[in-house]
């Protein structure tokens, strides 16, 4: 069965342990998607000078953040690695493996609700901060075949993400440059409109810089985009906003 391809809005670690409407949402996807053999993740959290393929047999659970709960901390992740699936991958589109890394809360804050008994296995591809974004997104589409081998391919990122904007009030109000983001990025997804979704000046003045400081949120999205097809329905799981500048929407293709 041809998998469906998913982008993931994580939002704050802390989304791991809590129960409301998003981490309902997860719950319901890991029930109604079709089983996956593993799980490919292109975390927004593991950054890299080339692009780099996780072979590892027990991937640890890293805990790549500061300052939050210590239960947090406590959270494990213990999901075999796909190594075989993995060095295949890597070998067919020549990129470097890493046994170094592991699974970073980008992927198991995410997978600890989808599927709560780490029973599928799951790895990790790097984002080559290099890479133009046409780069990431025409690997993506090399990632493609994967879907037809019953691989679930999982983007994590945020589709706004600026850190120095964040309001801490539990139900404070989004804030408008991130909703006008969210909605021109929801627009041109049904469009599929790649052109403008790899153009940073497409966006207006200064508005792409405004919610990416950084790309590393934003790139995930682009790997989905490129191993989805114009033949894909597209649905969005989730929709909403944590912390005033932070967009939790999901992206199903398929």
């Amino acid at each position: 069965m041809r998998m469906p391809v998913l982008f993931i809005g994580h939002g704050a670690p802390t989304n791991a342990l809590a129960n409301n409407p998003y981490t309902h949402a997860l719950i319901k996807l890991g029930k109604e998607l079709p089983r996956p053999k593993a799980i490919l993740c292109v975390s927004a959290h593991w950054v890299t000078e080339d692009s780099r393929v996780l072979v590892s047999e027990k991937p640890k659970t890293i805990h790549d953040f500061g300052g939050f709960p210590r239960e947090l901390y406590q959270v494990q992740y213990p999901a075999s690695g796909a190594v075989e699936t993995a060095r295949k991958i890597s070998k067919d589109l020549a990129l470097l493996t890493d046994d170094s890394w592991g699974l970073d809360h980008g992927t198991w804050s995410v997978l600890v609700h989808m599927y709560p008994k780490a029973d599928v296995p799951v790895f990790q591809l790097s984002l080559d901060q290099s890479k133009k974004f046409e780069e990431h997104l025409e690997l993506g589409r090399k990632l493609e075949s994967l879907r037809d081998q019953g691989i679930l391919i999982l983007g994590s990122g945020n589709l706004t993400h600026n850190l120095g904007e964040i309001n801490w009030e539990p139900n404070a109000e989004p804030v408008d440059w991130a909703v006008e983001f969210d909605s021109k990025a929801k627009e041109a997804l049904e469009k599929r409109d790649e052109n403008f979704l790899i153009d940073v000046s497409a966006w207006g003045k200064g508005l792409f810089r405004k919610n990416h400081p950084t790309a590393d949120h934003y790139i995930p999205l682009l790997y989905v985009l490129g191993t989805s097809t114009d033949k894909d329905k597209l649905s969005y799981p989730y929709e909403g906003f944590e912390y005033g500048s932070l967009s939790m929407r999901m992206v199903k293709f398929g």
